[in-house]
């Protein structure tokens, strides 16, 4: 999941890849809470997910994001 974050941010939002890196938060990258707003709306369109508004902050990690994604993704394990 954290490839498909990178990779959106550098395609759709046109951000240096050089400038991403796993401990990078969206402040890092001058990524305000409405810049967070509208990549939320991308990646529920994206990736076919349901994400709160308030899911993610500017000072969250990329790898954060990308862990909660993978969370909305996987399956529930059946019990």
């Amino acid at each position: 999941m954290y490839g498909r974050l990178v990779d959106l941010l550098v395609d759709r939002f046109e951000v240096d890849r050089a400038e991403i890196g796993p401990d990078t938060t969206f402040e890092d990258l001058d990524m305000d809470s409405l810049f967070l707003v509208e990549l939320l709306l991308v990646i529920q369109s994206e990736f076919g997910v349901a994400v709160d508004d308030d899911a993610a902050s500017p000072g969250d990690t990329i790898t954060a994001v990308a862990e909660l994604l993978e969370g909305l993704t996987t399956p529930a394990a059946s019990s």
